[in-house]
């Protein structure tokens, strides 16, 4: 009788074990979203991607190539802004885009990462003075439609 008890607890763990790996491969998928056209600097071209940690946080990664320098935009700014959406429809700030050096590298590559609690449904750059500012511009760059 021991030897059937453990080999029921024996298939439950290994089914278990199964379970777990199959859930956390299904968590830690890519959801990749291209940024559409923009007029302002119509070259650049960029991509993001959201997947979820661990701990349930939403990881947003964007990449970004031919993005011209933010000081030659007309008129002229000092950096690129990231902003999020998610239900609420409310813009979130949640960072500056960098390179390795400044704002945007001679490559004229970018790209930033940041985690957030919140499911993101739109990404969108703005080129402002303030990279801490709380409310974006008119000035959009590029932006995903809604995901």
């Amino acid at each position: 009788m021991n030897l059937l008890i453990c080999k029921v607890l024996i298939r439950v763990i290994s089914l278990i074990a199964l379970t777990l790996t199959l859930s956390s491969s299904f968590l830690s998928c890519t959801k990749k979203i291209s940024f559409l056209t923009s007029s302002v600097v119509p070259a650049a071209r960029g991509t993001i991607q959201v997947h979820r940690d661990r701990n349930m946080n939403y990881v947003i990664h964007v990449d970004i190539t031919e993005l011209a320098e933010v000081s030659r935009l007309t008129p002229p700014k000092q950096y690129y802004v990231i902003w999020m959406e998610s239900a609420s429809n409310t813009p979130k700030n949640i960072g500056k885009i960098s390179s390795t050096k400044g704002t945007v590298s001679r490559q004229l590559k970018a790209s930033f990462e940041t985690v957030s609690a919140t499911k993101p449904t739109r990404i969108f750059i703005t080129a402002e003075n303030d990279p801490t500012i709380q409310l974006p511009n008119n000035q959009m760059i590029l932006s995903t439609d809604s995901f």
